[in-house]
């Protein structure tokens, strides 16, 4: 088994600087485009700075959109499950609005490269799982829904699906009082929860 690579110590405010090197490049030039070279020429590095950080370009990008990233589902804790959902959305909404050009670049990039995929799995899409699940559990302790309910399975594919769909279905993105309107037609009945709707 190789050794895990040692990484040098870089400031938190130098590892922003990077990630957002690499990010403004994928929104210019597209994730083809994209070199370690031209993110050590924009964060004015070597490049072998970036290579013992980030072994590989998929790994770079996932670990620049993950660090930084708004949204933390995993600090979601409202009390109740529909307040936690509603609020994961919400935060998901902000993310996700303000980088419809990053979206797009992505979109199309995992589609043909699975190392991409692989690497956005295990930086972003699987806390975010982790994290609906935890919300699931904390509503079955608190006997809000029922733990063999078989929509159970379902809701953070839901979640995450429909953030992703509506921009490659209908050409928008989504916004909270579309999510609003998902939760409360298929989540909530799905999960047999009864909630009004939010004021």
């Amino acid at each position: 088994m190789t050794p895990p690579q040692r990484r040098s110590k870089i400031t938190p405010e130098r590892e922003r600087e990077f990630y957002e090197a690499a990010l403004d490049l994928l929104r210019e030039s597209g994730y083809d485009a994209l070199t370690m070279e031209g993110v050590a020429a924009r964060s004015r590095c070597g490049k072998s700075t970036l290579y013992r950080q980030w072994r590989t370009k998929p790994q770079l990008v996932a670990a620049a959109l993950r660090g930084t990233s708004c949204v933390r589902l995993a600090d979601v804790d409202t009390g109740t499950l529909a307040g936690d959902l509603r609020a994961a959305t919400r935060s998901a909404v902000v993310g996700s609005g303000r980088d419809t050009a990053l979206m797009h670049a992505l979109g199309h990039a995992v589609l043909q490269n699975p190392e991409l995929l692989q690497a956005l799995r295990e930086a972003v899409i699987e806390p975010e799982i982790t994290a609906i699940e935890a919300m699931i559990g904390r509503a079955v302790a608190r006997g809000e829904i029922e733990a063999g309910n078989p929509a159970v399975e379902f809701v953070a594919v839901q979640l995450i699906g429909v953030m992703r769909a509506r921009m490659m279905i209908d050409g928008r993105p989504v916004d909270e009082a579309y999510l609003n309107r998902f939760l409360e037609a298929s989540v909530f009945p799905a999960l047999g929860l009864r909630v009004p709707a939010p004021s």
